[in-house]
């Protein structure tokens, strides 16, 4: 129980990784950031941004968890602060962003309207949206924040005439009074809400303790047959298991809950929950790796062929060896290869997975090579095999060597003629120098 309170409380912070990590346009500096976007990263507390990035000028935080505006009084150079779709409910703490020109709480929970007087000091103020909040459905809504804030030119995108604030600013005390009235009337029924918040939560923490211990009270057998049948009903028990989980979240999901802080804060956790427990699913099935039999209990090694890769195991007479041809995938990292050579037999592990063979024949492991193919990919392993063969010095057949001698006496005859034809020639030209 105090483990699951901790997780509950535990909260998603501002850290600086997550500030330099959205800071690439600024070279991950942050003493130097002028503007930065942390929407949509669950933070459920504004703080370090007043230290860490002291000259921002624009901060962008809609869609996130945060429940109050604070650490921010130091941002002097602050010009535009988004803090949309947050779980904000009173505007405080900007008095210190002098330059604060532009301020978006759309969709937040900004349901005490007189905590706008504490923007009078921010007197560059120009823009101010509040749609979506319940203090936009009070009566004169409009008009008391155009009367009490008369920096302001736009106010939820349309602009502040000069008639609209003349106006506003006659009826402002009728106006001031009624909105203090329905301000008491929303503070009222806010704090309703939170206490049956809080009782809800509280019921549901009850529920699922006794869950957990109806559970604990079946998960101890002890008799062999009762460990038997425990071993047998797994997987029912796991599909009981997602049955369960699927009606949960039907039961969560088409439950009627009022929109709220709390509810939203209920929903985002309820969400990482059911995300931590897949990935923590996913992770314990990657660690049981599957038992694959290798090896029998007599010790007979057996032929596997997990990753379902084609193969060719070749016989080289000649050089007396065994070669291994194994298909592996072309872009398959070398490094997710792992081979082992065997006096009898071979054993390649691709991502894991083992490929073994039994060999015809022993070989020498320590003599052995492995290469991979630069075209194909393949792994080739070359085997010599322990067992040395001594082949005897191939004769020349008799047709062969009858070729040469023919080949000779053509080659000689050749010769003769040709040095009888240089001796005529001679001949000739001695006598036709006589004449």
């Amino acid at each position: 129980m105090q483990e699951e309170d901790r997780s509950v409380m535990q909260r998603t912070r501002l850290t600086e990784e997550l500030v330099r990590r959205r800071a690439e346009h600024n070279n991950c500096e942050i003493f130097s950031l002028e503007e930065i976007s942390l929407h949509q990263q669950e933070i459920e507390k504004l703080e370090h941004l007043d230290k860490w990035c002291r000259d921002l000028k624009i901060l962008y935080l809609q869609n996130n968890l945060i429940p109050k505006i604070e650490n921010v009084g130091k941002l002097k150079k602050l010009e535009y602060l988004n803090v949309a779709l947050n779980n904000i409910e009173r505007i405080e703490n900007l008095e210190g962003c002098e330059e604060l020109k532009k301020l978006d709480l759309t969709a937040n929970f900004v349901g005490e309207l007189s905590s706008i007087e504490s923007l009078k000091c921010n007197i560059h103020l120009n823009e101010l949206f509040l749609v979506g909040n319940p203090c936009t459905e009070f009566e004169g809504y409009r008009q008391f924040v155009v009367a009490t804030l008369h920096q302001l030119k736009y106010l939820d995108s349309k602009e502040i005439e000069r008639s609209e604030r003349i106006k506003a600013l006659q009826n402002y005390p009728e106006v001031k009074w009624k909105i203090r009235e329905q301000e008491r009337a929303y503070l009222l029924k806010r704090a309703r809400e939170k206490e049956e918040a809080l009782r809800s939560m509280q019921e549901k923490k009850d529920e699922k303790q006794k869950q957990m211990g109806s559970k604990l009270g079946f998960d101890s057998p002890d008799s062999p047959q009762e460990k038997s049948n425990q071993v047998e009903g797994d997987g029912e028990q796991e599909r009981c298991r997602t049955v369960d989980s699927d009606d949960e979240d039907r039961k969560f999901w088409e439950e009627p809950t009022p929109y709220t802080p709390e509810s939203r804060l209920e929903t985002h956790r309820y969400i990482e929950e059911k995300r931590k427990a897949k990935e923590n699913i996913r992770e314990s099935k990657k660690r049981e790796k599957t038992a694959w039999t290798l090896v029998t209990a007599e010790g007979k090694v057996l032929n596997v062929n997990v990753p379902k890769l084609h193969f060719s195991l070749k016989d080289d007479e000649e050089n007396n060896q065994i070669i291994l041809d194994l298909a592996v995938y072309r872009h398959l990292d070398t490094s997710l290869l792992d081979v082992d050579v065997q006096p009898t037999y071979i054993r390649v592990l691709v991502k894991g997975k083992p490929f073994q063979l039994v060999l015809p024949e022993e070989v020498k492991p320590d003599s052995s090579s492995a290469k991979r193919s630069q075209t194909t990919g393949h792994l080739v392993v070359t085997m010599p095999k322990a067992k040395e063969i001594i082949l005897a010095k191939q004769k020349v057949s008799a047709s062969i060597k009858h070729s040469d001698c023919n080949t000779q006496q053509k080659n000689t005859r050749s010769l003769r003629f040709l040095q009888f034809t240089q001796r005529d020639v001679m001949s000739w030209r001695g006598e036709n120098s006589v004449l």
